[in-house]
């Protein structure tokens, strides 16, 4: 009997510390879920970012933190990347699923700090260039260093701060700098052409006038991961013969915030960020004018009989010129196939839907490509000192071609990003 009341405690005790290991496992599982978090259902064919404020949710550091998706039962880890600042901010794609409904995340809390590993996106910085890659492809060159211009030609047309090479993913170049007919246009960059700093004209687009340039000034930031690579970088606006001849002074600080989005397939998504404010106590008048702002000299290799350009507002190339749009696309044969480029301006920008000067079909007799959003075609843009101004845009780089629906498509998660729909769940600073 004394046996068989020790047999049976034992069996007690035993399945009573089984339940109190069961109980607590299943406690700890769920207190390291910190959010459920859903999107909507969406028929993009096309990847896009989004992204959370993550110090609404949780103070947890970013080391212990994890994201994944839940399908039915299972859940898959998804590559994610906090920006800090004085928020931080949690960032991943969402990548096409076809016949997905809406989409469920969870954000999780783990026991250990994550181990890192070699990030998709890479940023690099050598000879005065910041070269972004993607799995190990070109993606875009920053150049910071001063750039001079052919041998024989005026130094007045050397140049720092702007975008040359941009590739497509399959490596073809879309960019042009210092061609002969314009030795001003610099790739992908944002100069302004009639300006009104202290009583008198600027031009910082027509260099070789003389009356002012844009510089590179200092990094504020470089940034790589599996969601983005980046950097911030503030460039000068300066004025010359201000206040008097032979002197120059900067009218305009300027930051570009340059994102490179890991959206797979053939496709680069990339953001162009441009900060202006004034740079003195002195009011700054980007004048009207048929181009200005942000630019784009197209490779060589385009011309008006094996390229096309298509805007959001079903306007070809003969037609969209000084017209408004959300976004244009441009595409045509390249050395390896064909590929382009849609660029995508933002609903808070100035003059938006923006103006555009897209250059003739007879432009330099073979129909060369260029393209400019360009805010101020039709009307000034005052910038009052101590503010801060901002124009948003979006390029998507593919190889192939894209539907004006899949243009819109992406337009639209880049002009109203899905709202993510937050439940905090457990205790949020476990």
């Amino acid at each position: 009997m004394p046996r068989l009341l020790f047999d049976l405690n034992m069996k007690i005790k035993l399945l009573t510390t089984i339940a109190m290991l069961m109980l607590w496992c299943c406690s700890a599982t769920n207190a390291q879920v910190i959010a459920k978090l859903t999107l909507p259902a969406a028929n993009n064919s096309i990847g896009a970012p989004v992204y959370i404020n993550l110090d609404a949710i949780t103070s947890i550091p970013d080391s212990l933190l994890t994201l994944r998706e839940i399908t039915g039962k299972n859940s898959t880890a998804v590559p994610f990347q906090i920006e800090t600042g004085y928020h931080r901010y949690l960032w991943w794609m969402v990548n096409n699923k076809n016949g997905a409904s809406k989409r469920v995340f969870e954000l999780v809390k783990t026991s250990s700090p994550s181990s890192s590993a070699t990030a998709a996106l890479q940023l690099t910085t050598t000879n005065g260039t910041v070269l972004i890659t993607e799995n190990g492809k070109n993606v875009l060159q920053y150049n910071f260093a001063t750039h001079y211009p052919p041998a024989g030609v005026d130094t007045v047309f050397k140049r720092s701060g702007f975008i040359h090479p941009l590739w497509t993913p399959s490596g073809n170049v879309l960019t042009r700098i210092n061609p002969p007919d314009h030795y001003h246009h610099m790739g992908l960059w944002n100069p302004w052409t009639h300006v009104l700093f202290e009583n008198k004209e600027v031009d910082f687009w027509n260099i070789g006038d003389k009356k002012g340039t844009v510089r590179f000034s200092n990094f504020i930031s470089k940034y790589s991961g599996n969601v983005y690579a980046g950097f911030k970088a503030l460039q000068q606006h300066v004025a010359f013969n201000i206040p008097e001849a032979g002197m120059e002074k900067t009218a305009m600080n300027e930051v570009w915030d340059i994102k490179v989005y890991n959206a797979g397939g053939n496709m680069w998504l990339c953001d162009f960020t441009s900060s202006l404010n004034c740079a003195t106590n002195s009011p700054v008048t980007l004048k009207e004018y048929r181009y200005g702002g942000f630019g784009f000299r197209a490779t060589e290799e385009w011309n008006n009989a094996n390229s096309k350009v298509f805007t959001s507002e079903g306007k070809t190339r003969k037609e969209a010129d000084a017209s408004t749009a959300r976004w244009c696309m441009i595409d045509g044969d390249l050395e390896k196939g064909h590929g382009g480029i849609l660029f995508m301006s933002f609903p808070s920008n100035y003059n938006f839907p923006e103006p555009m000067r897209v250059w003739p079909v007879d432009a330099n007799k073979r129909g060369d490509v260029f393209f400019s959003f360009s805010p101020t075609r039709n009307k000034d843009w005052l910038l009052e000192p101590q503010k801060n101004y901002v124009l948003k845009y979006r390029m998507l780089i593919y190889d192939g071609t894209i539907t004006p629906q899949q243009a819109e498509e992406v337009w639209k998660s880049f002009a109203h990003p899905p709202e993510v729909k937050i439940e905090k769940v457990g205790i949020s600073n476990l």
